[in-house]
């Protein structure tokens, strides 16, 4: 089977079963996307409208497999399916996972049709293309921020190959714990523990593609782990003057900035009013899909000002319109060297 292909039912029986009634269209492969690091990221594949997961929860490992309604333009039912011991824990969460208990999509849509003469048409569009998008709140904010920090100024293969490394190297140093549970799809593994993460040595780091400055970011966080789900369990999801709270209180973690911070919380809370600052891009898009020309970050944030408490929600349509982010410079080619 290839790696990235999911099983096909019938699969055995899992060891928790529940369906969830979605009173609003939701879009599982467009919700759950931004939970996935590539193609063969080993903790998160999205096909369609289904989605496999690998959890710890505290009960335990989880295998986790989410179904969504056939039409992502009506509502229907969610069918969640897990195996492990953590598998009724991680049914539990399939709600929140999917944005499910989020009010804040019609203030929003008030205010796109407040704002619809001054917005371009591919935003409208966007949105009644796809009624379904929805805020995931995945939590497990200790390591969203593993797989953030190991994206700070690098290209997207780097990012992608160091969080695939990071994850088997855990796999390997923990005795067969990074085995999930279930009939995943071939090729995944449970994410990393804190504890695995601390005690990776420098040169494995080396071989992983990851830069010394994010092997020491990384060290950190895994050290702090416990306080930051303490402090994570807290904040209730989708609530943007939380979310702001909390990401001040993660700025002050070595290595971890505002750019890191906001797209940690968009995944784990739902951060709806977040905005990457500071992103290599991001600015430049917003500015050509609003305005057809560049932005700094001070631009961005005055052009999506109107839309307070609601900017994430906004940047994520204008990743829908269809537009393609315009080169404006050569790419950035880093030197491999990990073999030396």
């Amino acid at each position: 089977m290839p790696q990235d292909e999911l099983p096909h039912d019938p699969l055995p029986d899992a060891d928790a079963t529940r369906s969830f009634p979605a009173e609003v269209p939701v879009d599982v492969g467009l919700t759950l996307r931004p939970l996935q690091r590539g193609a063969a990221d080993p903790c998160v594949r999205v096909t369609g409208r289904r989605a496999w997961l690998t959890r710890r929860t505290r009960s335990g490992a989880a295998a986790l497999l989410v179904e969504g309604p056939a039409s992502p333009f009506l509502p229907g039912s969610v069918r969640a399916r897990a195996w492990g011991p953590g598998a009724q824990e991680a049914v539990e969460q399939v709600p929140a996972l999917l944005g499910l208990g989020d009010q804040g999509w019609s203030a929003f849509d008030e205010l796109l049709a407040e704002h619809r003469r001054r917005l371009p048409a591919s935003v409208l569009e966007a949105r009644r293309r796809h009624p379904g998008l929805r805020l995931p709140a995945a939590g497990a904010l200790s390591v969203g921020l593993l797989t953030v920090v190991l994206e700070q100024k690098v290209t997207h293969d780097q990012a992608r190959h160091g969080w695939r490394s990071l994850v088997r190297e855990a796999a390997r140093g923990s005795s067969g714990g990074g085995t999930p549970p279930g009939p995943v799809p071939a090729g995944m593994l449970l994410p990393p523990r804190p504890e695995q993460v601390a005690l990776i040595p420098s040169w494995r780091w080396h071989t992983g593609w990851v830069q010394p400055a994010q092997s020491r970011t990384l060290v950190q966080a895994a050290r702090r782990s416990a306080s930051i789900e303490r402090v994570a369990a807290a904040c209730p999801p989708w609530d943007p003057s939380a979310a702001e709270g909390l990401n001040r209180r993660l700025c002050s973690l070595p290595g971890i900035g505002p750019w890191s911070t906001a797209e940690a919380l968009q995944r784990s809370h739902g951060a709806a009013d977040l905005v990457s600052v500071g992103d290599y891009h991001l600015a430049h898009f917003v500015g050509q899909v609003l305005t057809g020309r560049r932005v700094d970050d001070a631009g961005m944030l005055e052009l999506l000002a109107p839309f307070a408490g609601h900017r994430q929600r906004l940047v994520r349509l204008l990743g829908l319109t269809g537009e393609r982010r315009r080169s404006f410079g050569p790419r950035l080619a880093p030197a491999d060297h990990r073999r030396r």
